[in-house]
């Protein structure tokens, strides 16, 4: 049982206590600024602030009286039973990117953050980055550590795979095989770490599922057939992590704008696990990648996925997980591509979009092009990048709904 509580001003605070009708919450650590914390009927809202994530303590209680005694000094930083979920702000849109962690995606550095978020003069709500399971199923400890310590969210791609190629199903992480269970003691350890945080985590499982670029689309199980090994898998995660008390993992679905095979059976809805599964709905919407490429506005790309998307759910919010474009295609402008991808957001074009996260990496292709994704590949697309951000519209601090059990 709870009661309902009034909504806090924004403040500073150290070591101070915030108690309503019946919630405790006790924020410690060092001083944070621009930190809030709101309350509502048995939920604790917080936001993610700079300079580090704001601890909370939330005591659910049974009456009133109780809540005036303070919570004990030694209480953890977020109870192991209690529920954390990043939710969508109450107004505007999330700031964030995949800063340049490198070629295989996983080079997480605070350092890069911030270099980031200077050349943007903006910071990002979440850090997104890859867990490969190359080296075995294994939590990303230090490159969690990294991203908390510059105060956005960690955002793990879980990526089923055991070597980077992208010529058929994994030989080691079937899907079928992750549903049976033979991971299982690897994915319950990797749970218990993420729960041992203490802090908010996002995580995707099988990155942009409709595209057979990666191991586990459909194509590689069958076809028509694929998707609900995908669904199984997913929803397998998901319980087990449950079973392990793994409460502060927000899911994310992630699909790509563009379907490959295009195939009948190879839509969104069919890999979607599951309303009771999924938190956030994502999208990858690129234009050209490579100097070689057709050129596609942002608007074009998105506007037929977006339909799909909220056609088969129409609640939950969306965020685009990536988006880019390099420079190099005769006769096209980056800084207007992405110029116009902002407007087209923040156009109210697409209302259930409530983050934005660009991809932000140059690199080599096979055909000795190179693809300058980058947002500082020229003074105008950084000028472009820098302006759009700049809307009020978009916001860098992580709202966290925290429930009891």
């Amino acid at each position: 049982m709870s009661h309902p509580l009034a909504v806090g001003d924004p403040r500073r605070l150290r070591d101070a206590e915030v108690r309503a009708n019946g919630l405790a919450v006790a924020a410690r650590g060092a001083e944070i600024s621009d930190e809030m914390i709101r309350t509502d009927a048995g939920r604790a809202l917080l936001v993610l602030a700079p300079g580090g994530l704001l601890a909370l303590v939330a005591w659910w209680v049974l009456n009133p009286e109780t809540a005036a005694a303070p919570p004990p000094a030694s209480a953890p930083a977020v109870a192991s039973t209690a529920t954390m979920k990043v939710v969508s702000p109450p107004a505007g849109i999330y700031h964030a990117a995949f800063p340049d962690f490198g070629g295989s995606e996983d080079i997480v550095s605070a350092s890069r953050i911030r270099d980031f978020e200077a050349l943007a003069g903006k910071r990002i709500a979440w850090a997104y980055f890859s867990n490969n399971w190359i080296d075995g199923i294994t939590f990303p400890a230090e490159a969690v550590k990294s991203v908390r310590d510059t105060g956005s969210v960690p955002f793990i791609r879980m990526m089923p795979r055991s070597s980077f190629a992208e010529t058929g199903p994994d030989p080691v992480y079937n899907l079928d095989r992750i549903t049976r269970g033979d991971f299982d003691p690897a994915l319950a350890a990797w749970a218990q770490a993420a729960r041992a945080t203490g802090t908010p985590l996002m995580v995707e499982f099988g990155t942009e599922v409709n595209g057979d670029w990666f191991p586990w689309n459909g194509r590689w199980y069958g076809g028509a057939a694929g998707p609900e090994k995908f669904r199984n898998a997913y929803r397998h995660i998901v319980d087990l992590f449950r079973r392990e008390d793994a409460r502060n993992v927000t899911w994310v679905f992630h699909v790509d704008a563009s379907r490959s095979p295009d195939a009948a059976w190879n839509t969104m809805a069919a890999y979607y696990p599951g309303d009771d599964y999924i938190d956030w709905l994502g999208i990858s919407v690129y234009g050209a990648q490579e100097p070689n490429e057709d050129w596609i506005s942002f608007a074009d790309r998105l506007d037929p996925a977006y339909a799909e998307l909220v056609a088969f759910q129409p609640s939950k919010p969306i965020a685009v997980l990536e988006f880019g474009v390099t420079d190099g295609v005769a006769g096209h402008d980056k800084a207007a591509w992405i110029s116009d991808a902002f407007a087209a957001v923040t156009s109210g074009r697409y209302p259930r979009i409530k983050a934005m996260s660009y991809w932000h990496e140059s690199f080599d292709n096979d055909d000795g092009t190179r693809s300058t994704l980058r947002i500082d590949s020229s003074d105008p697309a950084l000028q472009a990048y820098r302006a759009g951000v700049a809307s009020p519209s978009f916001v860098s601090e992580a709202q966290v709904s925290v429930t009891g059990p």
